[in-house]
């Protein structure tokens, strides 16, 4: 939602637009990756209080850890690669040929980026409903 309001926006400029998504990105895995400790620490506390049944909240803490696997692997396997092909590509993507390698691999890149962060939203919905299910047994 925010992309497509600042790729809006920003029309017809589409790199200042993906820099200003990029930069987003980069904090809001940060803020993932800090949460996911975070949840990760308070679902152990509780477990260990007896305030969840350990057993079933095994699989939440084990999509969490995926999480923040698939959020780490974005930040800094997907995204510095990109970064790399920006500057090949002279520096704005678009401006490249279509044939142009560089292009050709920051589109599939960013496609694969999309795939992640929509893998990282659904396992996140998945571990809500779950959590939610387990706090009102």
């Amino acid at each position: 939602m925010v992309a497509a309001t600042v790729f809006e926006a920003l029309k017809p400029d589409t790199h200042k637009a993906g820099t200003i998504v990029g930069e987003l990105l980069r904090i809001l895995h940060g803020i993932g990756l800090v949460g996911g400790m975070i949840a990760l620490a308070a679902i152990t506390l509780l477990a260990a209080r007896n305030i969840f049944n350990p057993r079933k909240v095994i699989v939440p803490m084990g999509l969490l850890i995926a999480m923040m696997a698939l959020t780490f692997y974005s930040q800094f396997g997907i995204i510095p690669v990109m970064e790399q092909d920006r500057i090949s590509a002279g520096g704005d993507v678009n401006a490249a040929a279509v044939s142009n390698p560089a292009r050709i691999d920051f589109k599939r890149l960013h496609d694969r980026s999309e795939h992640v962060e929509g893998m990282i939203l659904l396992l996140g919905l998945v571990t809500v409903v779950l959590l939610a299910r387990e706090e009102t047994a």
